[in-house]
């Protein structure tokens, strides 16, 4: 019976160990605590590196890490909170699916003194958000316009000249969404407001144009649409696009109509995009996609990392927005807010490749 019973015990550590580890990456061994991560999706080139790069950065330090990806489904994403606290998780990095959907098991943190971190998507509906890392979104949203405004020289667009363009936007589920379509519209309105660029289909709300969890087919549908009931008769000149899958896609579709680079007659309409994906790099190298948003996440993992790190040794993080970001009406939210970079094929070697973002090959150099 001691004999069995000793076993019994050896198997009950042993399983335990497996369970703290976690279902996605594994853990470290460390010994400073356990940090959960939790991205939306794997399905998606920048959250697996990004959730990568954020455990790979906290094992550094001697931290254990239970990465989870929640493949955009919030009662799993809600699930894999909820277990990372009944492990005793000290902080859980949060890259949100919906961020206002996660008001109860934020208040199941601050209940547990386990800090929360808002990757990238601001957390909403709840005051229990004590950090914000992401890039300042706004300033993306205007690098966003300023891709139409060069890609279309639109400060060189001869007298009485009118481009057509089209808008398309993020989730609406994601807060990110808005504040880059709001500075992007900030870029635009100038030209909207002198008739140097017109949107034939009358389609520029936000809800409207929104592309819900940022499905690339969905987009495509709809340019599809668009295609149809509006460009019978003129080209398609731009497209406002907020994420390089999108981008892509509605590329595809315009070129199923004939539309070709170099094309002295219907010519790819202008396209940007954010994430800097391969396919998009690759695209832009070959004169297809006119631009990208860099937002290296390499930066974003170190930065979160650093950030939490300061906050359980007990230090106070420098750099911090205090107004910006806000999770309620009267909650602010410290905000970490890094720098993107716009990516065109005249610097596509230099700020992907040469920085180590992609590699030579994988841009099609």
């Amino acid at each position: 019976m001691k004999k069995f019973l000793l076993v019994l015990l050896v198997l009950s550590v042993a399983l335990g160990s497996v369970f703290a580890n976690g279902q996605q990456g594994g853990g470290s061994a460390g010994g400073k605590g356990l940090i959960g991560i939790v991205m939306p999706t794997s399905a998606e080139e920048r959250w697996n590196i990004d959730g990568n790069s954020v455990k790979e950065g906290f094992d550094k330090l001697g931290y254990q890490t239970d990465l989870q990806f929640s493949n955009n489904d919030i009662p799993t994403q809600v699930s894999q909170i909820e277990a990372m606290l009944l492990k005793g998780a000290k902080a859980i990095v949060i890259g949100s699916i919906d961020g206002s959907a996660l008001g109860d098991v934020l208040q199941k943190c601050a209940d547990a003194k386990c800090i929360t971190i808002a990757y990238d998507r601001l957390l909403t509906n709840s005051p229990n958000v004590d950090y914000y890392v992401t890039f300042d979104n706004y300033k993306v949203g205007q690098h966003m316009g300023k891709i139409v405004v060069d890609g279309l020289k639109l400060d060189q667009a001869p007298a009485g000249k009118t481009y057509n363009i089209e808008l398309f936007g993020g989730s609406p589920d994601d807060n990110n969404a808005v504040v880059v379509y709001n500075g992007a519209m900030e870029i635009l309105k100038p030209y909207f407001d002198k008739g140097v660029i017109t949107v034939p289909s009358g389609q520029t709300d936000f809800q409207t144009i929104a592309t819900m969890r940022w499905d690339a087919a969905e987009a495509q549908k709809r340019m599809e649409n668009l295609f149809s009931a509006f460009y019978t008769d003129k080209n398609l000149d731009g497209v406002l696009s907020p994420y390089d899958p999108i981008s892509l896609a509605i590329l595809e579709s315009a070129k199923g109509l004939g539309y070709a680079k170099g094309s002295a007659t219907k010519p790819l309409p202008v396209a940007g995009g954010q994430d800097c994906i391969v396919a998009s790099c690759k695209s832009i190298n070959d004169g297809e996609q006119y631009a990208t948003i860099l937002k290296d996440t390499r930066q974003l993992g170190a930065a979160t990392v650093k950030l939490v790190d300061e906050v359980l040794s007990g230090k106070t993080p420098a750099g911090l927005d205090m107004a910006q970001y806000k999770s309620t009406d009267t909650h602010v939210v410290p905000s970490l807010l890094l720098e993107d970079t716009i990516v065109t094929k005249a610097n596509l070697k230099s700020a992907v490749v040469d920085t180590g973002y992609h590699t030579a090959a994988e841009c099609g150099f």
